[in-house]
């Protein structure tokens, strides 16, 4: 079993990710990636915040559109911002929607 005094930043950021959108929004499905290693060298990188995907299924969506969902997610991550995470990619739907993709 692993320490969580292990773990790396982006594990640890993406922890702080799961549990502010877990407690939040209670999703079905939650998907999220450290897409920094991809971003070395970007301004917004140098100051150790991180890029993240995020692919989110919650029941919280239903009769929302994209813009409100997106909302609710970044008041989610609010207190990770900016110094945790610099960037956030969002693909947020429905179960309904999820399975007509």
């Amino acid at each position: 079993m692993t320490s969580g005094n292990n773990m790396t930043p982006g594990n640890k950021r993406i922890e702080k990710i799961r549990n502010n959108l877990q407690a939040a929004l209670n999703p079905v499905t939650l998907d999220i990636t450290d897409d920094s290693h991809l971003h070395v060298g970007h301004v917004g990188a140098q100051g150790g915040a991180g890029h993240f995907t995020v692919n989110i299924i919650a029941k919280t969506f239903d009769g929302m559109n994209t813009v409100a969902r997106h909302r609710l997610i970044y008041d989610a991550l609010a207190e990770l911002m900016p110094d945790e995470i610099h960037a956030l990619s969002i693909k947020a739907s429905t179960p309904a929607e999820s399975q007509n993709t």
